[in-house]
């Protein structure tokens, strides 16, 4: 996690000393485990790295990465299935640090079979994984109709994401997926209009939507699984989509 702080920056927010911050960047100084904590809170480090950063102190991890389906994770896995529930007719899905889906709305499954209903099996991979869908040759990219802005985001923000979080997953998609890529697609700093959000848009038979997405995560988890876990949540970025996506909703 890059934060861009000085030592004197790093010592006002953490309320330690810039004396002893320099001690600790210089090796003069070993941390205890609760300077450890105390520095890895104010740098927002994500808890599987903080476990890394008490690991090469010499001290033991203290957050468990729990599985999904762990009793424990009951309330927080509840919280996330009323979230995409409550937010139909629109899509939602919640994805983990590699960007692997792990819940989704029946919205969001209706938008992916837009290209056919055995679209994660073409895209291979051993999970649902929301940049195979999007990357992979047999995904959606024939029908994304501004691919040529939306990609190179979508990737960078993938990359910023697997450095931030030691993504070693994520890394491992990038790579097998760089292989399909058109270097100038995803490396071109086209220039674009300073819009508020960046829809994304499909159209197929047609049929055409627009859609933007906002991010949500647990912000006072405790676990890693629960701190890299992502809600993202998609909205109608004009009138027509909208109504598309509530008439599918009530056929009728």
């Amino acid at each position: 996690m890059k934060r861009r702080l000085s030592q004197l920056d790093l010592a006002l927010e953490s309320g330690v000393s810039q004396r002893h911050v320099s001690f600790l960047e210089s090796g003069r100084a070993k941390p205890s485990r609760a300077m450890i904590l105390q520095l890895s809170e104010t740098l927002e480090v994500p808890l599987r790295e903080r476990n890394d950063w008490l690991v090469a102190a010499g001290f033991a991890p203290i957050f468990r990465a729990r599985p999904l389906d762990d009793p424990q994770m009951n309330q927080v896995m509840n919280a996330v299935r009323m979230m995409l529930a409550n937010h139909e007719p629109f899509p939602a899905i919640a994805i983990d640090r590699a960007w692997n889906i792990r819940l989704s709305n029946r919205p969001f499954d209706v938008l992916a079979s837009m290209v056919g209903e055995e679209v994660w099996t073409r895209v291979g991979g051993p999970e649902r994984n929301l940049m195979r869908l999007f990357f992979h040759p047999n995904g959606v990219k024939p029908l994304v109709s501004n691919w040529n802005t939306i990609a190179p985001l979508l990737w960078h923000r993938a990359r910023r994401e697997a450095d931030a979080l030691g993504g070693q997953e994520m890394k491992a998609v990038l790579a097998d997926l760089s292989q399909y890529q058109d270097a100038e697609t995803l490396w071109a700093a086209e220039e674009t209009a300073l819009v508020p959000v960046l829809p994304l848009e499909m159209e197929k038979d047609g049929l055409r939507v627009s859609l933007f997405t906002v991010i949500a995560t647990f912000g006072t988890a405790q676990d890693v699984t629960a701190d890299e876990l992502r809600i993202e949540s998609f909205f109608a970025a004009d009138e027509a989509t909208d109504r598309i996506f509530r008439a599918a909703a009530n056929p009728a």
